[in-house]
């Protein structure tokens, strides 16, 4: 596939599941917002358009174009060991999903690295325009690490594309503030990260803020002992966001951006 029309694809899917997440959230919210949308969202859409713009510009092709490289010139493992389409397409969504996951836990570990990724978290309230807020320098170094991952092991096209369409959609679906039946949320857990599983992991306490990193699959966070059933206090009590960033300007896209690079309390060793 042409990686414009991927471009394209991935737009459209999604536009659609930030409107139809955001409409659940009208209908059926799981916590009422402290800062609101009119305070947030202009930041948080606002990032995403700068990482889009960004990594156009610095990466042209993406993930994308490394899959395709890779297929054409016969590189990575899946073609030296011959793999059928079906488990090779297989294999490199659960790799590049656990890469993701593993990425993660770095973000939050690595000092200079958690200076990125805190912005994600320094959000007040939690919801589906949460999940489309990243840091630029951020996205690039995860674009560059997806790209590794894909030349390393040759992932089919295939399975990049799916992978890229699945991931922009469960990071809306999980940092939504969505509210569902908890017998559906414990049966959906089993195969996916709901916005109940996701949540623990924006609280306000760090070890909390430590658990439940997976996006996409909640395997991971199982098998490494992450995992995180429920927040101390309740996800009506639990508070969003870090003790560091509690004020209302830094959610304007301009603080976002220069947050990294500013000295504050908000240090890990």
């Amino acid at each position: 596939m042409d990686p414009t029309l991927e471009a394209g694809l991935r737009l459209f899917f999604a536009v659609a599941i930030f409107a139809a997440m955001a409409f659940w959230e009208i209908v059926a919210p799981r916590r009422p917002l402290s800062a609101g949308r009119l305070r947030r969202w202009p930041g948080n859409i606002g990032i995403v358009v700068v990482d889009a713009l960004l990594v156009r510009l610095l990466i042209p092709t993406a993930v994308l174009g490394a899959a395709l490289y890779a297929a054409g010139h016969g590189i990575g493992l899946f073609h030296h060991l011959n793999l059928r389409l079906s488990i090779a397409a297989t294999l490199g969504f659960l790799i590049l999903d656990l890469a993701i996951y593993g990425q993660h836990v770095v973000f939050h570990h690595v000092p200079w690295l958690w200076r990125l990724h805190r912005m994600h978290h320094a959000d007040l309230d939690i919801d589906v325009s949460t999940g489309l807020r990243f840091h630029p320098i951020e996205i690039l170094i995860s674009v560059v690490i997806k790209i590794a991952v894909v030349m390393a092991f040759g992932i089919p096209p295939v399975a990049v594309i799916l992978f890229e369409v699945v991931l922009n959609a469960t990071s809306q679906f999980n940092h939504s503030n969505v509210r569902m039946p908890s017998g559906l949320d414990r049966i959906l857990r089993l195969i996916v990260v709901t916005p109940d599983m996701h949540r623990v992991h924006h609280s306000v306490d760090r070890a909390e803020t430590d658990s439940n990193f997976g996006f996409n699959l909640p395997w991971w966070d199982r098998l490494f002992r992450t995992y995180r059933p429920e927040p101390a206090q309740g996800h009506d009590a639990m508070t969003i966001g870090l003790p560091a960033f509690r004020d209302p300007k830094e959610l304007r896209l301009d603080r976002m951006l220069t947050q990294p690079f500013r000295d504050d309390k908000d240090v890990r060793g």
